[in-house]
């Protein structure tokens, strides 16, 4: 079975958003395993990017506003072909401060959700929603319309 790290700096504070995050990791259960590993807020993006790097395994997809963007249909294309090439995956989620430019630069894949700018607690609630309805688009599953 696949494994999805999705890597975060900082902590999620707020229940509701920690109770959202692990449905949607329920959810995933049943195509892949994933976690979500919290690293520490540095002074500056370039003191949490050695961390970043170290924890993120496999195929590396950063979060940042400067990506591609792609529909729902689009991340599942992106995600069946890491699971059918047996690849693991890394979500890189940054601080507010958003990420250093060697994590982007070593990511295989620069991912923006959106042009507006999202917390960075939310936007895990947003991804792993996002990796729930790819995972159901490419099972040809009901919950995506």
């Amino acid at each position: 079975m696949i494994k999805i790290n999705i890597v975060c700096v900082g902590k999620l504070k707020e229940d509701f958003f920690r109770l959202a995050v692990a449905e949607y990791l329920k959810r995933l259960s049943r195509f892949c395993r994933a976690e979500v590993i919290e690293l520490p807020e540095g002074r500056h993006p370039a003191d949490e990017a050695p961390a970043i790097l170290k924890r993120a395994q496999g195929a590396k997809i950063a979060l940042c506003v400067e990506g591609k963007k792609l529909s729902s249909e689009g991340l599942a294309a992106l995600i069946k072909g890491y699971v059918d090439g047996g690849r693991n995956m890394s979500f890189i989620i940054g601080s507010s401060e958003g990420l250093d430019p060697s994590v982007k630069a070593a990511a295989d894949v620069r991912l923006s959700f959106s042009d507006m700018t999202f917390p960075h607690q939310l936007m895990r609630v947003i991804l792993c929603e996002q990796l729930y309805r790819a995972f159901m688009i490419n099972g040809g599953g009901e919950y995506h319309k």
